[in-house]
């Protein structure tokens, strides 16, 4: 089973979530036969290129950013990731998985439905016209570059949170451009590599990828400029 890659990482998990992670491939399968949203070549390496990349923001942040009774919002969700594994690993804590995308929710609603998570929120939105100080954490996965994607996000935690981003390459000039763009020192943004994250992979997808995390500063907190 290729689930059986999850469960060597994540040896703890109990039936419902071993259950849960077992149906994905299934799932995403039907669905992406309907409303592509994973690449067709990518959909064989569904449970290391995607489940387990997700899960990468639980196993290699220190700090538990998915503590029972948090609110995280995944924005820019496409398909589900990383919300959907996120939520099957941490039953305790709420998921909204938000994208402007209305045919990619609906998968997120069906397979959300289909395994049972009480704790996934589908939404169709623009992440800048989500309600302020609503989320602890907001996930992404490469949705777009740095200096983009932050000023969507102003206002919007609830108090002290992070984002913490999938991101994959050389990050050190997007980091930099963002940085002078916002007006964040760079000693907000915290890169963690992947590569050893998972040992024993017989695949090099990790071997490039990391997690930016950008904690909570004063730009972050402020609302929204008129004109930005």
């Amino acid at each position: 089973m290729k689930a059986d890659i999850i469960f060597r990482f994540f040896p703890h998990l109990d039936q419902q979530a071993r259950s849960r992670f077992a149906q994905l491939e299934d799932l995403y399968i039907y669905w992406n036969n309907r409303i592509n949203v994973i690449s067709r070549k990518d959909i064989e390496h569904l449970y290391i290129r995607h489940v387990l990349h997700s899960l990468a923001l639980s196993r290699a942040v220190k700090d538990d950013p998915f503590k029972e009774g948090n609110v995280i919002l995944d924005a820019g969700t496409g398909g589900g990731f990383p919300g959907i594994p996120l939520a099957i690993l941490h039953p305790g804590t709420r998921f909204v998985l938000c994208d402007s995308i209305t045919k990619k929710i609906k998968v997120v609603e069906e397979i959300s439905k289909t395994l049972g998570l009480q704790n996934v929120t589908p939404l169709v939105s623009r992440i800048e016209s989500l309600p302020e100080k609503s989320f602890d954490r907001i996930v992404s996965r490469a949705v777009t570059s740095m200096v983009r994607f932050l000023p969507w996000t102003r206002n919007k935690f609830r108090e002290q949170g992070s984002i913490l981003f999938l991101k994959g390459g050389n990050l050190e000039s997007e980091i930099r451009k963002a940085s002078s763009v916002l007006h964040i020192p760079e000693s907000c943004f915290t890169v963690t590599d992947l590569k050893n994250t998972f040992p024993g992979l017989d695949d090099d997808f990790f071997d490039t990828k990391k997690i930016c995390e950008i904690k909570q500063t004063s730009y972050l907190c402020a609302p929204p400029l008129k004109n930005s």
